[in-house]
């Protein structure tokens, strides 16, 4: 059967829209054209936070907040990414903090033409905010990065004023436990990163070892650290089930954290990256660490 010249015209933006994934015109894709993969937790936070995630069509599964960045297209874990997951989003750039890979994905991506983008920064309030304004501009939304920042200042004074009330204590020693999903391990998070920022403003110390970075976790390790508190990831925490069963893991149950059920399951987001809520969970750290009332 032939189709006429003017039925076809009709039909050739649906055609279109098949050949490109079906994606022109959905709820993720962007006015001015912008077809983002993130594959950068901090990043995609960002994004949303300015009101650039109309234009995210897919992100890697570090990508958990805002919950809507759940409901996105996952492309894979941020280190072990597959080419064939993000090209076949038709992305016009994957934006990235330069922690990524592998370098045979990145080789992939470029020989097939699709921009990288790496943004970089992010690792203090400074830097952060220059971030956030920057990622704004991109959405020609500078009033949104400003607003942003300005109540990221605020929050952090907040935080500040209420880690002041509790200078006259002792100060608790905390140990961070988290399980990697890509090495399948549990570790202890050492003195170098945004944890140990984090719990320097929550008037904590850290008390893992400050050999490395990232220890694999023994009965040792607990029994020297002997923390009051002990912070265990979203991840790890979730896969053990439970308070006690998390006790059960190597050398937990002798600490005092143990001892006085001071095992407290928090995000793993809002320790590793600085962001739009980091005076929010800094704020909400002190509460944890200090046990002030209404914050398990």
């Amino acid at each position: 059967m032939t189709i006429k010249h003017t039925s076809f015209l009709l039909f050739l933006p649906a055609l279109l829209a098949a050949a490109c994934g079906g994606r022109f015109g959905d709820k993720h894709n962007d006015k001015r054209g912008l077809r983002i993969v993130s594959v950068s937790k901090q990043l995609t936070e960002i994004i949303f936070a300015v009101g650039g995630d109309t234009a995210l069509v897919g992100v890697d599964i570090s990508s958990t907040w805002p919950p809507a960045a759940k409901k996105i297209t996952a492309v894979g874990y941020h280190r072990a990414l597959n080419p064939e997951g993000i090209i076949s989003l038709n992305p016009s750039v994957v934006w990235n903090d330069g922690n990524w890979g592998p370098q045979p994905t990145i080789d992939q991506l470029k020989k097939v033409g699709i921009p990288l983008r790496q943004f970089d920064g992010g690792n203090t309030i400074d830097s952060t905010e220059r971030l956030i304004r920057q990622v704004a501009a991109e959405f020609h939304n500078a009033r949104a990065g400003d607003s942003v920042c300005q109540r990221l200042d605020a929050d952090m004074a907040r935080a500040d004023s209420l880690r002041k009330t509790f200078a006259g204590e002792p100060a608790l020693k905390v140990l961070v436990i988290h399980f990697g999903q890509a090495a399948n391990q549990y570790f202890v998070l050492n003195h170098r990163g945004t944890q140990q920022q984090m719990l320097e403003w929550a008037g904590a110390i850290n008390v893992a070892d400050t050999a490395q970075k990232w220890k694999n976790l023994s009965a040792e390790v607990i029994a020297q650290a002997q923390p009051d508190v002990i912070l265990a990831t979203d991840y790890g925490y979730d896969l053990q089930g439970s308070l006690e069963k998390f006790k059960q893991l190597p050398g937990v149950g002798l600490s005092p954290a143990a001892k006085n059920n001071r095992i407290y399951r928090i995000e793993e987001h809002d320790l590793v990256y600085l962001g739009p809520r980091t005076g929010q969970n800094v704020y909400n750290l002190i509460r944890l660490i200090h046990g002030a009332p209404g914050s398990k």
